[in-house]
């Protein structure tokens, strides 16, 4: 079993992190945001394929009358599967793309229930400067939308510390 969770609980590379911005302002006349790092949906994924293969586990999603989205993810363990765990988690829909961001949303808040990602949250928020001049390569750069500016303001993406890389032997 502590080979299974090392296996959930394992760093992702940073190709599979994904930010976004927790609040944002402007300050002196430069634009700064406090920014927060998850895992990607598709990367979770591929975490259960690798881990239990691609019959090895399931999910399913509720829908409560509040309107928000349950997710439960079921692991089918034992040799031939005849054990099965399901974990549950919630998110609210989103404001874009409401089905799409609320199942996503509640997997990943899911996936945090297996230990997948869940060393992102000893994370602190990431202060970064932002600037409206694009990027030639947005490769390692986010965008923010600000409404009260009206304007695209771009920002590089944080270094993850040692313990939350893959090299690491935290």
């Amino acid at each position: 079993m502590r080979e299974l969770e090392s296996q959930l609980k394992a760093p992702f590379d940073s190709q599979d992190i994904e930010w976004r911005v927790q609040n944002s302002g402007t300050s002196n006349g430069s634009h700064w945001a406090m920014v927060l790092a998850y895992v990607t949906n598709r990367a979770i994924m591929d975490r259960l394929d690798e881990v239990f293969g691609i019959e090895g586990w399931s999910n399913e999603y509720i829908y409560p009358a509040d309107g928000g989205v349950l997710c439960g993810i079921t692991v089918h363990a034992g040799s031939t599967g005849e054990l099965s765990i399901t974990k549950w988690d919630g998110a609210d829909k989103t404001n874009i793309e409401p089905t799409k961001g609320g199942l996503s949303n509640s997997m990943k808040r899911c996936a945090v229930q297996w230990g997948i990602g869940r060393y992102l949250y000893r994370l602190e928020a990431n202060f970064v400067t932002m600037t409206e001049a694009k990027p030639s390569n947005m490769k390692g750069w986010g965008i923010h939308y600000d409404k009260d500016l009206r304007k695209r303001l771009y920002w590089q993406h944080p270094t993850l510390p040692d313990f939350a890389c893959p090299s690491s032997t935290d």
